[in-house]
């Protein structure tokens, strides 16, 4: 592992610091966190932690001594000066004197030693990092130093490859217990570059930032060195042929780890994908002794809260034998499941007692032949899951490399998962209503597509958007991005092309891992007097107005009963289905057959879960309804332009938000099916009986 560290970009956070009024320690306190916190094999996803020992001014004036710490959960990579709250040094110093402390109490005396009332909360690990005397500390969880000590030799295994450069702590959960035991060692040993803590990573320290960092540097690179010249060849099973491709396999696992919701008929808790593979993953997840290892236990109890304590794996899915795959995955699922329940109940009695069970979902799943899934209630979530379950099969493979791979026990695994200092990082607030769903939108660029593609994305939906102009679809993913906070997929769509469509739908599942809703909204209109019109003008108003939705529904439908968990198709039919008006018989009569089409929808797929719906929607300014476009309709019926965009019993013009939220309603009513909801401010010829 080579130092990060530059002068110039040193000096350059320096420099910019100092017009914000940062000092210099500071602002190279935030450099080396975001160097340690930009490589993976160091840190991953809100853990780590780092600190520097400084003055500060309270609001009284007095200079005084703190601590300024990570604050909880906070990105290193992206560390900002307020992510790095200060607490007054004496307070924290003076705990030391306490045999012990809840951690509620703990946290309360740091939140009432802040300097800023409004920071966030201090690191749980703040204790380590104030009872050592250096002005510079570095914690990570390097995988490297992780795999040399997740030994049952690992204390000699790290005077081996340390050589008195570091103490050796014992493994004890993180917290004022962890931080005593590690005050304790290094006032014994008084090593020069740092410790190490038993099962859970290693801190470097020094008088500067460059040294506290580039000793974390050298630390791991020693690990890896030692790694490297050490390894024995690992057994690796033959790999299995004829596997099934990430599309036809991803929806199975999808569904397999779903969970009916016990209260709402009909409401399923889903997780979205992230899909890894590669030498390494392929290597552990078709090694010989992959039973064994893959349920050890986490690499580090950081990861537990994010990953759950042991993966769910999974047999090779073979072409030709999927069904037999999506019966084996259903069963160790329930399994895995059945084994958390037990795992908690046992655990929750022996704390004794009054904790709630988290969901029994795994979040890493194997799959023999084919890779590593991360699972989420969002993309990002999954996302976090997969790099954990990368970083923790290179780290369980260097191991096994070195000697043999051993965790924490399930009873210490279970303390840290559901601890509530941990349980914190992952943020106590409500649930959006559609998280954990997928939703695709066609014709995703235009005025109803982007809006409806935005309403399901603040609703926690992951949301593709499927347009045949890709760089407009890939401007309103962008936008989404942006104000939801969504890892917005955007794709090249032409309905009109059965290879386009089915490209595009394995698109989302490689994406995603699965469907669950469909808004399909891609339209054209065509306009001519009926006897009069051109054949091919009214084949091609079919192919885009009818048959593009066919296309659609169907793909969309193979994904859903793959993954056995329901799902909702929603279909822009417009008011030209029961209200056709004048010289508009080329759109008006495919939208006539997709209504039809809907409810045969809904009458075959209903027994499935799966629930057809339509909004009726007129007049709607969108790149359908243009200007010129509305100019001559309201020509056609005789009216001005205003009177034509208002022409409803409410005299409102009606527009793509009030569709939006149409089909929001339709996705959220799990007993509503062959329902088609009229927007379009009341008119009485186009309302449905």
């Amino acid at each position: 592992m080579e130092s990060g560290w530059l002068d110039r970009d040193a000096e350059a956070i320096v420099a910019h610091g100092a017009k914000a009024g940062l000092a210099r320690d500071a602002a190279l306190r935030i450099y080396t966190t975001r160097l340690l916190g930009r490589d993976r094999k160091l840190v991953l996803h809100g853990g780590g932690n780092t600190s520097l020992k400084t003055q500060a001014v309270d609001r009284f004036g007095e200079t005084i001594e703190v601590l300024r710490v990570k604050a909880s959960g906070a990105d290193m990579a992206a560390i900002e000066p307020e992510d790095l709250p200060a607490v007054r040094l004496d307070a924290l110093h003076r705990l030391r004197a306490l045999e012990t402390i809840g951690d509620e109490e703990l946290l309360a005396i740091e939140r009432a030693n802040l300097i800023d009332a409004a920071a966030p909360d201090p690191s749980v690990e703040s204790m380590l990092h104030a009872f050592l005397p250096h002005k510079f500390v570095d914690h990570t969880h390097a995988t490297a130093v992780l795999s040399v000590i997740d030994q049952p030799d690992g204390e000699e295994k790290c005077a081996e490859v340390f050589k008195g450069r570091v103490a050796f702590v014992p493994y004890l959960m993180p917290g004022f217990a962890l931080a005593k035991k590690a005050i304790e060692v290094f006032e014994r040993a008084r090593p020069r570059d740092g410790l190490i803590l038993g099962k859970h990573g290693i801190v470097t320290f020094g008088e500067s930032a460059r040294e506290a960092y580039e000793r974390m540097i050298a630390m791991v690179s020693l690990a890896e060195d030692f790694i490297a010249r050490s390894r024995k060849r690992v057994a690796v099973a033959a790999t299995p042929r004829n596997i099934a491709g990430e599309a036809h396999v991803a929806p199975i696992v999808r569904g397999a780890c779903s969970l009916k919701d016990e209260k709402v008929e009909g409401a399923w808790r889903r997780l979205v994908l992230d899909f890894r593979r590669n030498d390494s993953v392929m290597e552990f997840v078709n090694g010989a002794n992959l039973s064994r290892v893959s349920q050890a236990g986490a690499l580090t109890p950081n990861h537990t809260i994010r990953t759950k304590n042991w993966p769910l794996v999974l047999p090779a899915p073979e072409n030709g034998a999927l069904d037999a795959f999506a019966r084996a995955a259903r069963e160790r699922a329930d399994e895995f499941a059945l084994r958390y329940h037990r795992y908690f109940e046992a655990n929750n009695k022996r704390a004794g007692g009054g904790k709630w069970e988290l969901d029994p979902l795994p979040r890493v799943v194997l799959v023999s032949g084919l890779g590593l899934f991360g699972l989420g209630r969002s993309k990002r979530d999954a996302v976090v899951a997969a790099d954990i379950g990368e970083t923790w099969i290179e780290g369980v493979s260097d191991a096994e490399a070195i000697g043999k791979f051993e965790s924490i026990s399930e009873a210490e695994m279970f303390d840290v998962e559901y601890w509530p200092l941990e349980q914190k990082k992952l943020g106590a607030h409500k649930e959006p209503p559609l998280a954990g769903q997928v939703a695709a939108v066609t014709g995703a660029a235009g005025a109803i597509g982007a809006t409806t593609a935005r309403a399901f994305a603040a609703a926690g939906a992951e949301v593709a958007l499927l347009d045949v102009d890709f760089a407009a679809a890939a401007r309103q993913a962008e936008a989404i991005g942006k104000t939801a906070s969504k890892i917005a997929l955007p794709v090249v769509c032409d309905v009109t092309d059965a290879e386009s469509v089915r490209t595009a739908f394995d698109k989302i599942v490689k994406e995603f891992g699965g469907l669950d809703i469909v808004v399909s909204n891609a339209g054209a209109a065509w306009q001519g007097r009926i006897g009069e019109v051109d054949e091919e003008v009214l084949r091609k108003s079919f192919e885009m107005n009818f048959y593009g939705h066919q296309r659609v529904a169907q793909a969309a439908i193979k994904i859903m009963l793959a993954q056995g968990t329901g799902g909702c198709l929603l279909f822009n039919v417009s008011k030209q289905a029961v209200n056709p008006g004048p010289n508009f018989g080329p759109y008006g009569i495919p939208k006539a057959a997709l209504l039809a089409l809907m409810r045969q929808y809904a009458i075959d797929y209903g027994g499935d879960g799966i629930r057809a719906n339509a909004v009726n929607a007129d007049r709607i300014r969108s790149g359908l309804l243009t200007e010129d476009f509305i100019k001559e309709r309201a020509k056609a019926r005789g009216v001005s332009e205003k009177d034509y965009m208002t022409g409803n019993l409410l005299g409102r013009e009606v527009t793509a938000d009030d569709v939006a939220q149409a089909f929001l309603h339709q996705a959220l009513e799990l007993k509503t099916t062959a329902n088609v909801t009229t927007v379009d401010g009341g008119n009485i010829a186009a309302a449905m009986r």
